[in-house]
């Protein structure tokens, strides 16, 4: 994948207004340091800013696709991004490539709704890779059935992942903090302990 822009690719500060500013020829990990660098990086003409193009590459390689980010004014710029040549910046894809269905859930593009959860969820599904539970819920928002896919949040509203809802949004209306063994006796039918199962849910 490449995305172009009227500046070399990501540097280390903004080179408009930076003379010491320094290319990154290749980013192998896009951690905090390098959105900060993106956000220093201005482009004048491109859509989005670099910050944008640092995003969409987070997604893109998270799927296994590389992403070259260059300046869309050098010559036959994708024929010699085609052939590996050391132009731009290059953000490698993963080594380690998650299963079709997780590369989905990533994307956020599929999401129907969002469920809060309290830091006691937060740390289990963090640190502790549990599924989680409706004791954990705090609320729902939108409208999203069994099977969708769905933001969670934790208590200050950042997004920690994404997962397969294994009950409906109205469903949580009743069982949000509840225990799992009131569930049937909640709804008058049971899908399971769990509202996300771990295996059908990414953590970010």
């Amino acid at each position: 994948l490449a995305m172009l822009t009227d500046i070399g690719g990501l540097y280390t500060a903004d080179p408009h207004y930076n003379p010491q500013a320094q290319l990154i020829r290749r980013v192998d990990k896009i951690d905090a340091e390098v959105k900060r660098m993106a956000c220093d990086t201005a482009s004048r003409q491109g859509t989005g800013g670099m910050a944008t193009k640092v995003e969409a590459a987070r997604l893109a390689t998270s799927s296994g696709v590389n992403v070259a980010v260059a300046d869309g004014r050098e010559p036959d710029i994708l024929v010699r991004i085609s052939q590996g040549d050391d132009i731009g910046t290059l953000f490698p894809a993963q080594v380690c490539k998650m299963e079709s269905r997780k590369r989905w859930m990533l994307s956020g593009l599929a999401s129907k709704g969002k469920i809060t959860v309290d830091k006691g969820a937060v740390s289990a599904l963090k640190e502790h890779k549990k599924s989680l539970l409706p004791a954990g819920v705090t609320k729902a928002d939108g409208k999203f059935q069994r099977g969708d896919i769905v933001d969670i949040l934790d208590d200050k509203g950042k997004n920690i992942g994404y997962g397969i809802a294994n009950y409906s949004s109205s469903d949580l209306a009743s069982i949000g903090g509840k225990h799992s063994d009131t569930i049937g006796s909640l709804l008058g039918y049971d899908y399971g302990d769990e509202v996300v199962h771990r295996n059908n849910m990414v953590i970010v």
